[in-house]
């Protein structure tokens, strides 16, 4: 007999989800919501006013001793020992073979200490590699996931709704920093972070059940502002938008960061590091394959998963599509061959058998006005 699956874990906050009417879903494992009503609806709040996210699932990892700095020099493919102390990188983990195990981000926050947030689907793998990359070096690595809960808040309401709930100015905070601050009386971790193309913050708590006191209050806070609970399906379309890669998509342990474009996350000047070798041949060779932007003329939705043809030829796959609220219309990332020359020729998408006209556009299909 197989082993019964094992139910999903739930977060601090699930009662403050189904209060607030939730549909929620096994995500990697965990019981998140994935609406609360209209995903539209939130999507549009956390583009014209504020979203709040639960991300209690994502996990986090704190790296402390003398030599935490030259363990993740190490372990990872970023230079973490030139970040300064209250700023934070965004870097991936990738194997021998340079395919990415998972993208994270680092934060600095202390000459010997780091917290590393990984996705939650990788967690295990990151922790251990982590452990295991990190046994030469004097640090301590800690996975600390079941003690933290995650809030997200984005939009460009966002220091509208926490600037009376926190001792921190905001404007002192830039983007890709975090340092501790409260927020509602609780000691938190205060980051200018986000994965919607948007302005936000995303709040480390620890202990984990001080999450439900801090939402109550930046929704109570939020609300004149335009604040909404917003879940999985607006992150997926916010970061779809954004251009955000999404591991397991546009990431995988069979691409490298320069297959998705990323190859400025890969830093040769550190010394050597865990996939070096392979990652300089990848530098150096053409790229097997590209990620771009796709449009639809019509309304049929792009998906994951499609055939990409230019003048009838297949050339490639999209990774990940849906409707657009903020265009108006179906938009979708692919992996086309690497040498093809998309100015010219009809491209079209096979949806369900049929061929979606499309455009091909460059990445982000939104940006935000400064």
């Amino acid at each position: 007999m197989s082993e019964p699956a094992s139910a999903p874990r739930s977060t601090t906050l699930r009662e403050v989800h189904e209060k607030a009417g939730a549909t929620l879903v096994d995500f990697a494992g965990w019981l998140m919501p994935l609406r609360y009503g209209s995903e539209t609806a939130e999507h549009k709040a956390v583009r014209e006013a504020a979203g709040l996210f639960d991300l209690s699932h994502m996990g986090e990892i704190r790296l402390t001793g003398p030599q935490a700095a030259d363990a993740l020099d190490h372990a990872l493919v970023g230079h973490l020992s030139r970040v300064k102390v209250g700023r934070a990188r965004y870097t991936m983990i990738t194997g021998e073979d340079g395919g990415v195990l998972d993208d994270l981000i680092v934060y600095r926050l202390g000459e010997e200490e780091y917290l590393v947030v990984a996705n939650a689907v990788n967690m295990p793998v990151v922790a251990s590699a982590l452990a295991e990359r990190a046994s030469g070096f004097d640090t301590e690595v800690a996975d600390e996931s079941a003690d933290h809960a995650l809030i997200a808040l984005q939009g460009p309401r966002a220091v509208d709704v926490l600037a009376p709930l926190t001792d921190a100015n905001l404007d002192d905070i830039r983007y890709y920093a975090g340092y501790e601050h409260t927020v509602a009386g609780e000691p938190v971790l205060l980051a200018r972070t986000g994965y919607t193309g948007e302005d936000g913050f995303e709040i480390f708590l620890n202990p984990a059940t001080k999450a439900p006191k801090v939402w109550d209050a930046l929704m109570a806070e939020g609300r004149r502002h335009g604040l909404v609970p917003a879940g999985l399906s607006a992150r997926d379309t916010l970061r779809l938008e954004a251009g955000m890669p999404l591991y397991g998509q546009e990431l995988t342990a069979d691409l490298t960061p320069f297959d998705a474009g990323l190859g400025r996350v890969v830093k040769f000047d550190k010394g050597d590091f865990v996939g070096r070798t392979a990652l300089e041949e990848a530098s150096r060779t053409s790229r097997p394959r590209r990620l771009i932007g796709l449009v639809a003329r019509g309304r049929r939705p792009l998906r994951r998963g499609q055939d990409v043809l230019r003048d009838g030829a297949v050339v490639g796959t999209t990774t990940s599509g849906a409707p657009s609220p903020t265009l108006g219309r179906p938009i979708a990332m692919a992996y086309v061959d690497g040498d093809l020359d998309t100015s010219t020729g009809a491209f079209t998408v096979d949806v369900r058998g049929r061929g979606e006209d499309v455009d091909v556009v460059e990445l982000p299909f939104y940006k935000r006005q400064p």
